[in-house]
């Protein structure tokens, strides 16, 4: 990763990781995961794709239509990252939280890479395809965001991912708002509760 955001935590604090949105960078939400979990090392990468200048993590073709072959090359890139970050840091815990585009490729790193992250916020994702069954999701902590009328993440698509996960036998919490695409307080709130539950 050529632009990365890092603060270092305490000794033996859990490495919390940052995916921002498209069109954001590696400062959307660093100082907020700071805030959620003062004690931890926080890493927040930029994603590499440029698309008409805004910052992704991996192609796309249309509008919730993904390069599946960009998207397993840059989830594979993702996965060693971050287990270069936990091996850096010492870590033994790793939480993951992503809007938009960093949910899809931290989504995208815990259906092929389980293993790599402990506790997900997955604010707004979609995942545009049936995945396969991944049995090592089974007990990890999975928030997921969403608003009702979104109309870039729709509520069927949410509900099945919800559904999926839960079948693998992850331990999913998911929060509504009434809105759209758009991060609201109570969202923020409930972020800050599933981590503070933690």
């Amino acid at each position: 990763m050529h632009h990365v955001q890092r603060t270092e935590g305490a000794p033996g604090a859990p490495l919390f990781l940052t995916f921002h949105g498209t069109g954001g960078d590696e400062h959307q939400f660093h100082r907020f995961a700071t805030e959620l979990m003062p004690q931890a090392h926080v890493t927040s990468p930029r994603g590499e794709v440029n698309e008409n200048g805004s910052n992704r993590y991996f192609r796309r073709t249309g509008e919730g239509v993904y390069d599946m072959a960009d998207l397993a090359q840059r989830t594979d890139a993702m996965a060693t990252f971050i287990a270069a970050e936990a091996e850096r840091t010492g870590a033994t815990e790793v939480i993951g939280l992503g809007y938009s585009n960093g949910a899809n490729i931290l989504a995208s790193v815990a259906l092929s890479h389980p293993d790599k992250v402990d506790s997900l916020v997955l604010m707004h994702p979609l995942i545009p395809w049936q995945p396969a069954a991944q049995p090592g999701l089974n007990g990890r902590r999975i928030l997921i965001t969403a608003g009702e009328r979104d109309p870039i993440c729709p509520k069927p698509q949410t509900e099945a991912l919800v559904d999926y996960l839960k079948a693998q036998g992850a331990d999913v919490t998911i929060f509504w708002h009434s809105g759209g695409h758009e991060i609201r307080a109570d969202e923020i709130e409930a972020v800050r509760e599933f981590l503070k539950a933690h």
